[in-house]
């Protein structure tokens, strides 16, 4: 099955008005093609070396043997445990994956030490680290967070008295660093398209091989995605990519917010994968388009806001009573495979829409410069503002901090909101002991008016941290970090996990400063206890 998109009201009006134009300019078959003047000349270069994902379905196939073959081998050692070390694309595409294929991977793409060590430790019911087998991926093969994951990981191996090298896996770029040290410590290496960039990497060994070695039928996957193909390449009113790329990038004025929703569908987790897709692909050069990732209940969702497009994901797009009650959205419907590939083109043309280059990523090595100056320098923590119920306050405005008070402090920030502005929540904290975190965006988004993300650090760094500095200079900055006793060493590296993680929120904070966003930094020093006080503060 490919994918039904079913259009009404406003933004069918903003389709019928936008497709001729991409089908006369051939779009459709100049992705499929490889042209890659489509994005004009400033993009022509990096275009020529990204274009491989239209190719990943038939490059991919003779993956399959091997993830299967190589599956069956660990199985049959009691290997039945897989985590994955990957960040950005590398994680986001096989955890859809395996969520959807109901398979268990343990995904590890946070430096947050009590959440390393859950990964490492494994639990009861998932297997210890006896029975694991760790998947590190990483397409440079230097990404910090992969890099220390996998340290810590083979030092785990050997206190057990384990051969690091018949529990790792490395996917990776043909010739990376990464590639070279695996292969000489005798590690299983799956290189991937290199041509390919990590965000449109789902159909690749990227997303294959850790939901393929933790049970997914990969196969069916490229089947889904191919059973796609011809259509994708055509440049007609028929084809989902031109579509959906109209519909999220087209009109005058343009709805620069994308709310996606969650209802019914059979795909678990898809939202998320779109982000960073998305955000990362279009914000830049100070426009862009923002994945609001939603419940159905969320308050854009209950009365969107004029600048908000909502796509929500269905598992029949075309019944008849879907759209009846959700006029002026778009509904989708289709397999993973499938929809995979749609919002892949659909970025793509979305960014020529933009008139951007949708394959390179400018403003994310700005936080990682930022972070290792951190802690090469390892200066003493900034002060607090102030301290109430547990909670250190920081603000990188010192009139944000002048009522006194978290609420306070809350409201002189959504204040700084402008009306086409948006708010974002970034949490540096372990997910796994405080996922009731998450629920503060649906607070957040009440209380302030405005469209609000959720993002878990340093996660978001890899995904949407491009949009926040890149693309229209309209957000505020919500950071949560967390003060614990749990750290971690990284082996043969002068930092902690506990260390890093800091870091990458001093860092970030700084760069979103120096680009002018406003940020706030809520330091929870007993956080099972003040998460209570954020939500009462935040409502």
């Amino acid at each position: 099955m490919s994918v039904t998109i079913h259009l009404s009201g406003h933004v069918a009006s903003v389709v019928d008005a936008t497709v001729p134009g991409l089908i006369s300019d051939l779009v459709a078959s100049g992705i499929s093609a490889g042209d890659a003047f489509l994005w004009g000349p400033a993009a022509e270069e990096e275009a020529s070396k990204r274009l491989g994902w239209t190719q990943s379905v038939a490059v991919s196939r003779p993956l399959v043997a091997e993830i299967e073959a190589l599956r069956a081998e660990l199985v049959e050692k009691g290997l039945t445990r897989v985590v994955l070390a990957g960040m950005g694309g590398s994680s986001l595409a096989p955890e859809v994956i395996a969520q959807t294929a109901g398979v268990p991977l343990v995904i590890l793409d946070s430096t947050a030490p009590g959440q390393v060590l859950s990964a490492i430790d494994g639990d009861p019911e998932t297997g210890g680290l006896a029975q694991t087998v760790l998947v590190v991926s990483s397409k440079s093969g230097s990404t910090v967070e992969t890099d220390s994951a996998k340290r810590a990981f083979e030092a785990a191996f050997r206190d057990l008295g384990i051969d690091p090298a018949e529990r790792i896996v490395v996917v990776t770029d043909p010739g990376s660093p990464l590639e070279e040290s695996a292969r000489a410590d005798g590690y299983r290496v799956f290189t991937a398209d290199p041509t390919v960039g990590g965000r449109y990497s789902a159909l690749t060994a990227f997303g294959l091989v850790p939901s393929g070695l933790a049970g997914a039928d990969v196969g069916e996957l490229l089947d889904e995605a191919e059973a796609s193909l011809l259509e994708l390449s055509i440049d007609g009113r028929e084809n989902p990519a031109l579509v959906l790329a109209a519909a999220i990038a087209g009109g005058e004025p343009r709805k620069d917010k994308l709310g996606l929703v969650s209802d019914g569908t059979h795909i678990v987790g898809l939202p998320d994968w779109i982000e960073q897709l998305v955000a990362e692909s279009t914000g830049k050069d100070g426009v862009g388009i923002l994945p609001v990732v939603l419940l159905p209940v969320s308050p854009e969702t209950e009365n969107p806001p004029a600048d908000v497009q909502i796509v929500r994901f269905v598992d029949e797009a075309g019944e008849f009573h879907l759209f009846e009650r959700h006029h002026g959205e778009v509904l989708m419907s289709g397999s993973l495979g499938a929809q995979f590939l749609v919002w892949e083109f659909a970025t793509a043309i979305a960014g020529r829409m933009l008139g951007i280059n949708p394959f390179d990523q400018p403003d994310v090595e700005s936080a990682k410069i930022a972070t290792r100056g951190l802690l090469d320098a390892r200066p003493e923590p900034t002060p607090p503002a102030f301290s109430t119920d547990g909670v250190e306050i920081r603000t990188t405005d010192a009139s944000l901090a002048a009522s006194g008070t978290l609420a306070g402090v809350l409201d002189a920030l959504w204040a700084l909101v402008p009306a086409d502005g948006y708010v974002s929540v970034q949490a540096y904290v372990d997910r796994l002991h405080l996922p009731q975190l998450a629920g503060l965006r649906e607070l957040v988004a009440a209380d302030s008016g405005r469209p609000t993300t959720f993002g878990w650090g340093p996660r978001f760094l890899h995904s949407t941290g491009q949009y926040h500095k890149g693309g229209p200079a309209n957000g505020v900055f919500l950071q949560i970090l967390e003060r614990t006793d749990v750290d971690l060493e990284i082996p043969g590296r002068p930092f902690t996990f506990g260390q890093l993680i800091e870091a990458q929120a001093s860092g970030d904070a700084s760069v979103l400063a120096a680009h002018g966003r406003p940020v706030v930094t809520l330091t929870l020093t007993d956080p099972q206890l003040e998460v209570l006080t954020l939500f009462e503060a935040a409502q």
